[in-house]
């Protein structure tokens, strides 16, 4: 790294962890003495959806959850619950390097609701598209 001075090379000082679990350093510019502090944090991946029609779109969690909360309304089911389903689904998606196809999305979706709520399930599986899955 370079000083935001001089634009010289500088030394690390010190380096830590904080409670953040960002990396903390303390550098010295070797040129004119400049000390400064720098955090590194990690950028978490960016997940994507590949939809039916072949074209990506950002994974957003929020709208997963708002699906299997619409498919359980007025049905005895957890939040929680459902907030794990959108986890695994997730999860799924960092493993497969960042980017799962909505129909995996759907099945993932399914196989949690079918063992949470069966009518949750079928509400759910309702809201999909003809085909877009099979339904077991």
């Amino acid at each position: 790294m370079n000083c935001h001075r001089c634009d010289s090379p500088t030394k690390t000082l010190e380096t830590r962890r904080v409670p953040d679990g960002a990396v903390r350093r303390r550098r010295e510019c070797s040129s004119c003495g400049q000390r400064f502090t720098t955090y590194e944090r990690a950028v978490p991946e960016t997940l994507e959806v590949i939809k039916r029609d072949g074209h990506r779109q950002p994974f957003d969690r929020a709208k997963l959850r708002g699906a299997l909360i619409r498919a359980s309304h007025k049905r005895d089911v957890d939040p929680r619950r459902l907030d794990e389903i959108v986890d695994r689904v997730e999860r799924e998606a960092r493993n497969a390097g960042g980017e799962l196809g909505a129909a995996r999305i759907g099945e993932l979706c399914l196989q949690g609701l079918r063992d949470l709520d069966h009518g949750a399930y079928l509400q759910f599986a309702g809201t999909l598209p003809e085909g877009a899955l099979e339904l077991s």
